[in-house]
């Protein structure tokens, strides 16, 4: 009897002992710095000199100019409270001076923007990343990264000059799949001398309630016959977004913050915006006093842009065809030759059975690796960066590189013809294989993620390192950062 016990224990602790062993392997460390995830990936560049970590700058260093008077000065106050959402009622969550979406930032190109962030009420702390926007990277305002998160009763004051015109956005970067789902967003817009009359198209969906500027349902914009008008569409949502415009022809004129070369005219057909994407449409609403219908991804929120009064084509479902934006415009110089890359890293977005922080489950996986063993993708200031992004996972993701812009060089292996076309924010759906380049001119520590913001809380997720930078943040830790 007593040897059957004995067989019993050992056979016990045969099974149990690896499943013990995987699932202490899959937990998250608690004070993890962002420098010591995973494994560096130099893709094929020089390896990072082990002085130059030692002794390298600290990213906290890496700020906006600290002297200048600011052009624009914005205080935002967050808090846990009710709202109205026009159209439909209120909703418990998160704002920014008592409304969600927060004050909208308007700055004109060249300008350096102060904001000043107060937390009143958001009990897991909160930032403000200036999702699109190149900023230093100690503004970048990413929970264990490059700040610790403001908690009740503190605040953070962030700096920057916005460089380049375009439309972008704000939200928290601290729990950011809970945070900004339910309220801690706002857009920001930066115009230079040439803009002329725009209209904001800030898409969000509260708890199953889709909105347009904060506002469900139909939404109208008053404007004069004949105007010329940018339509700035922003995608704050987890997943992709067909937008169009009938009662007129349009063109693309910008993605992600950056203009279209030589953009054609579109009639009949929709153009994506992905999750955290933004696409600037320039249209004329006609003479003859109708309005404008912008479509929005379906179903009943829209936005009419026209004359008071004015008849607007009844709402519909998203033209089939798409504005392929790897052939639209006329191609330009991008000012870098990829060609002669320094670094060439392969981003690959799978999917397994596994354990994930003790948790069983279907998780995200980076070149083959589960969160937070994955490559981080060390560069040098200087270097020309190629990297080919493969998505066999089973589902889109919308990846997302903080502090710069990337140009799409090709998808699937058909080589990109039209405008330049660069993104902060790219589509990669499932069976997609892209390969983009980008220079690495923005020293700092970067996260590179996926902006389905539940999926980066899953783990996808992984960092762009440049030498000699590092940083004093942690993720978790004492100060309870998570910057998904």
């Amino acid at each position: 009897m007593q040897r059957r016990k004995l067989i019993a224990i050992a056979a016990t602790v045969v099974v149990l002992a690896p499943i013990a062993w995987f699932w202490q392997r899959s937990l998250v460390p608690d004070n993890l710095s962002p420098m010591a995830m995973g494994y560096a990936d130099f893709g094929g560049g020089p390896r990072m000199a082990a002085e130059h970590a030692e002794h390298g700058r600290e990213l906290s260093t890496l700020t906006g100019p600290a002297e200048r008077r600011p052009d624009v000065v914005v205080r935002l106050v967050a808090r846990k409270e009710r709202f109205e959402i026009a159209g439909r009622g209120s909703v418990e969550g998160y704002t920014l001076n008592h409304t969600s979406p927060g004050p909208e930032i308007r700055a004109r190109q060249g300008d350096l923007v102060e904001v000043t962030l107060v937390n009143e009420s958001v009990r897991d702390g909160m930032t403000l990343h200036w999702h699109g926007v190149d900023v230093p990277a100690a503004e970048d305002g990413v929970a264990g990264v490059t700040q610790d998160a403001v908690m009740p009763g503190r605040s953070f004051v962030y700096r920057f000059v916005v460089r380049d015109a375009g439309t972008y956005w704000y939200h928290s970067h601290q729990q950011s799949h809970e945070q900004v789902r339910n309220g801690l967003w706002g857009p920001l817009v930066v115009t230079s001398a040439k803009s002329g009359r725009d209209v904001l198209a800030a898409v969000h969906t509260y708890d199953k309630i889709r909105t347009v500027n904060g506002g469900y349902g139909e939404r109208r914009t008053e404007v004069a016959p004949g105007s010329v008008v940018r339509v700035r569409l922003i995608n704050t949502d987890n997943g992709p977004m067909a937008s169009w415009v009938d009662g007129a022809p349009y063109q693309v004129v910008a993605v992600d913050g950056t203009d279209v070369n030589q953009p054609s005219l579109v009639t009949g057909k929709s153009v994506l915006v992905t999750a955290g994407g933004r696409v600037d449409l320039l249209l004329t609403v006609p003479s003859d006093g109708t309005a404008v219908r912008i479509g929005l991804g379906g179903g009943p929120t829209t936005l009419v842009v026209g004359p008071h009064g004015g008849a607007a084509p009844a709402s519909r479902s998203a033209p089939a065809d798409r504005v392929d934006l790897l052939s639209y415009g006329k191609p330009a110089p991008i000012g870098f030759d990829p060609a002669h890359a320094n670094r060439r890293f392969e981003y690959r977005i799978g999917r397994r059975l596994g354990l994930y922080n003790g948790k069983p489950g279907l998780w995200w996986t980076i070149n083959g690796h589960q969160y937070p063993d994955v490559p981080m993708f060390v560069v040098a200031q200087g270097d020309v960066v190629r990297m080919t992004v493969r998505n066999t996972s089973g589902q889109v993701h919308p990846m997302h590189l903080h502090g710069h812009h990337v140009v799409v060089l090709s998808r699937n292996g058909v080589a990109a013809t039209g405008s330049p076309w660069r993104v902060d924010s790219l589509n990669v759906e499932d069976g997609e294989t892209y390969e983009i380049a980008f220079l690495a001119d923005n020293p700092g520590i970067w996260m590179d993620h996926c902006h389905n913001l539940p999926h980066a809380a899953q783990g996808l997720v992984t960092h762009l390192m440049y030498e000699g930078i590092t940083t004093p943040f942690r993720i978790d830790g004492s100060a309870k950062n998570k910057p998904e």
